[in-house]
């Protein structure tokens, strides 16, 4: 939790402010950016993790989801460069693959004492080669066909992480065939 995280407004622009993570998801939190990727396959799947999480744990979301961060020489993340770093850490996914900018959303979700309230850009990109897992981030993860996880994530949205199941409503309008 002592990371420095990016503010944004609405419309998903740093506002120039900067803010600790603990204090961004303690009561209502402030609105921040983050990011969520969706990798996919070249047999029409997409990659979903069992995500452990302080505030919504024990539920499925996209591939993988992090915080731009404001780096310790001044600099901060670009959505990619935060992208690649989750990929590189949840999964061992060291190369750079091509991603794209779906755009992003807004949402808040409470649980308790804690909150999200973020703005998440949205990326996707394809992924074949071999994955090696972070246990301390994830009970599991699994290869889903496209088709059946957009059936069962709007059957039951309520297995997904609150920003999956707003960050799909993207995803779906600019992917054919996800």
């Amino acid at each position: 939790m002592n990371q420095t995280i990016l503010v944004a407004d609405k419309n998903g622009k740093h506002t120039g402010e900067y803010i600790s993570k603990e204090i961004a998801h303690t009561g209502r939190g402030k609105r921040h950016l983050a990011i969520s990727v969706l990798l996919y396959n070249n047999k029409s799947q997409v990659l979903l993790q069992h995500r452990k999480h302080k505030i919504h744990d024990d539920i499925w979301e996209f591939t993988g989801s992090t915080h731009h961060l404001h780096r310790n020489d001044g600099t901060d993340e670009t959505s990619e460069e935060a992208t690649y770093r989750c990929l590189r850490r949840e999964y061992g996914i060291a190369e750079r693959i091509p991603l794209k900018i779906l755009g992003g959303v807004n949402y808040f979700a409470a649980d308790g004492k804690f909150c999200e309230n973020e703005y998440d850009v949205i990326l996707v990109g394809e992924f074949n080669g071999k994955l090696r897992p972070d246990e301390q981030v994830s009970y599991s993860y699994k290869w889903v066909d496209e088709k059946e996880f957009l059936k069962d994530i709007g059957e039951n949205p309520k297995k997904y992480a609150p920003w999956a199941v707003e960050a799909i409503k993207i995803v779906k309008k600019n992917i054919k065939g996800v």
